[in-house]
């Protein structure tokens, strides 16, 4: 073509408008359309937060958002996959925790999705400063294209007289308070406490042993790459190194970290700082390969295991060589067993260590798989769950048994595992002897991970901002020997309406507290969850009557129950705050004839 060939005309196609019932989120409770956007070049994204690909999109968009914020407005369409991404608070917090810095339009039933045409996440549509499509691209690594396709509409639209600039229509919400901000991961310190990736915040954050009081911060707060002082970018998996420090699976920095527990001193492991394309070396000396979006780890096998989401592969850290290659998968997405290097993944986010297996959370397939050692090598094998497309929340035989895109996998003592069902807000549990997947905790929000303490479990509640303490039941935890543990034999309860009664009286010169609202709380699950027709979930009152379902004999009733006290002293100003808390899991066997009040003692009268 010479110099006096004219450009190639664009198809013109006018752009739908923007609609969505859930509303926009990042515009200060502004509806936007685009024809309040007319005269300013309008990048469409496509997008659904359980996507890691749309997730690197997002990471893509930031910089061209910042250089062309006068010109150019970034839209992310929230276009779900799953149920659970279809809440709209679900894609508010999905906003903040992956610092979304332009207006997003919930889109939950997918009417732009469809009026554009759009058949994969993520795509790209570039809507030009007159209101037409011209460019359109799927799926991630189009920075550079778009970066050149905007520089090209300013200088057209400028000499036609058809660029508005200005500034950007997002507005940022409110900053909240709080010691977690949508954490990912936790670890149990050898020395008491646990160590926690505060995602959001680009940090990691060591806790006491209660959890909650915080010991230190790790990590300046803001996003980026840098060992001293440390800086992280969405941290989320960690694992214990058999020398004692932890490595950290730095998300959005492609990396691998490492922090040290007695000098509080941070370093690389492996990973360029840059995100691993087709074609890049799949192995050699740690510092030297790019990674994909580690997402959990995990020591096994004499090496450290790297949920690597980003390209739907597991891979392997050998620290004694230094050297970082693939273990299992081949970058297909999907759901494929057999040997590790033929199977496929899908997003795997969750890795926990057993004996004999390597557990996996494989999250866009909604399913439970794990390594095995086969021969010489390793083949992967699935426990729960069959494809892509297939999830819900489903107890009984593994083969029917479903999940909800878990992120999360947790070894018990018992060698059954217990799996952080992620958009379900559950804690499920499948055990290898007996095929079966059962629920052990609902209630939840967004559980990302879990770790043991003692025949406790802790959920990192990653929607809740917190750290959750639950009982294990019984039959996950190993006892040694049956002579250092009673076994409880199961309360008799009649059929249908049942009082359970958790019976508190303040401590003598104390009284409930309730100057900031309900003093008391209970929560109330069963094992199997059937067990309750009526009567499961949070409230206020320390007594609540539960309706038993009909046609399931027996099972276990889950009560946790809190409630506050102050010293009651008019004097004394600031009077000493007392929090006493239980767990109980209580065996029942339905009959009838059997008790229909089921009394649990928090505190009682003093009788001294």
């Amino acid at each position: 073509m010479n110099a006096a060939s004219p450009a190639p005309r664009r198809p013109r196609v006018r752009a739908p408008e923007l609609v969505g019932a859930g509303g926009w989120l990042n515009t200060g409770g502004e509806e936007l359309s685009l024809a309040a956007l007319r005269g300013r070049i309008v990048i469409l994204d496509f997008w659904t937060f359980c996507c890691v690909n749309c997730l690197h999109v997002l990471d893509e968009l930031r910089e061209l958002e910042e250089k062309h914020r006068d010109t150019t407005v970034i839209v992310g369409v929230h276009s779900p996959k799953f149920v659970h991404e279809a809440e709209h608070q679900a894609v508010v917090d999905a906003v903040e925790r992956y610092e979304v810095h332009h207006p997003v339009l919930d889109d939950p039933e997918l009417v732009t999705w469809k009026q554009y045409a759009v058949r994969a996440w993520p795509t790209l549509v570039v809507v030009d400063p007159e209101g037409y499509v011209v460019a359109q691209h799927a799926g991630e690594g189009h920075a550079h294209a778009l970066e050149a396709l905007v520089s090209e509409l300013e200088a057209e639209h400028e000499a036609k007289g058809t660029l508005r600039r200005g500034d950007t229509p997002y507005v940022a919400p409110e900053p909240v308070a709080g010691e977690l901000r949508f954490p990912g991961k936790a670890l149990a310190l050898p020395g008491g406490g646990y160590l926690v990736s505060d995602t959001t915040r680009h940090q990691l954050v060591e806790l006491a042993a209660d959890g909650e009081t915080v010991v230190r911060r790790i990590g300046t707060g803001e996003r980026g790459f840098g060992d001293s002082p440390a800086r992280f970018s969405e941290p989320q998996g960690l694992a214990l190194l058999p020398d004692g420090r932890v490595a950290v699976a730095d998300t959005v920095n492609h990396a691998l970290r490492v922090y040290d527990p007695e000098t509080h001193e941070v370093g690389t492991l492996a990973g360029t700082g840059r995100q691993w394309w087709q074609g890049a070396a799949t192995e050699g000396p740690a510092r030297e390969v790019a990674l994909s979006s580690p997402w959990d780890l995990a020591w096994f096998a004499d090496r450290l295991w790297i949920a690597m989401a980003g390209v739907h592969q597991l891979w392997a850290y050998d620290p004694a060589a230094g050297t970082v290659g693939v273990a299992a998968g081949t970058t297909n997405e999907g759901l494929v067993d057999g040997p590790a290097a033929e199977a496929w993944f899908a997003q795997p986010s969750g890795l926990a260590a057993a004996e004999d297996r390597l557990w996996i959370a494989d999250s866009e397939t909604s399913a439970l798989r794990f390594v095995e050692r086969e021969g010489d090598g390793f083949a992967v094998r699935t426990a729960v769950g069959t494809g892509l497309f297939d999830f819900g929340h489903r107890d009984g035989d593994a083969a029917q048994a479903l999940f909800q895109h878990p992120l999360g996998v947790t070894a018990l003592p018992d060698g059954s595992v217990a799996v952080s069902d992620t958009y379900n807000h559950a804690l499920r549990r499948y055990d290898p002897a007996t095929g079966q997947v059962t629920t052990l905790a609902t209630d939840l929000r967004e559980p990302s991970d879990a770790v043991l303490d003692g025949d406790d479990i802790v959920v990192v509640e990653s929607a809740r901002h917190r750290l959750t303490r639950l009982r294990l039941p019984e039959e996950a935890v190993r006892v040694e020997s049956v002579a250092h543990r009673a076994r409880r034999e199961a309360t008799e309860v009649a059929p249908g309406e049942l009082l359970l009664d958790v019976v508190f009286h303040a401590p003598a010169g104390q009284k409930l507290d309730t100057r900031y609202g309900p003093s008391t709380r209970l929560l109330v699950s069963a094992t199997p969850p059937e067990l309750l027709a009526e009567g499961a979930g949070a409230g206020s009152d320390l007594a609540r009557r539960v309706v038993l379902a009909d046609g399931v004999g027996e099972g276990v009733l889950h009560v946790s129950a809190m409630a506050a006290s102050c010293d009651d002293d008019p004097a004394n100003e600031y009077p000493a705050c007392h929090v006493h808390q239980q767990d109980w899991g209580v065996p029942v066997r339905i009959v009838p004839g059997g008790a229909d009040r089921l009394p649990l003692v928090l505190a009682g009268l003093d009788t001294a």
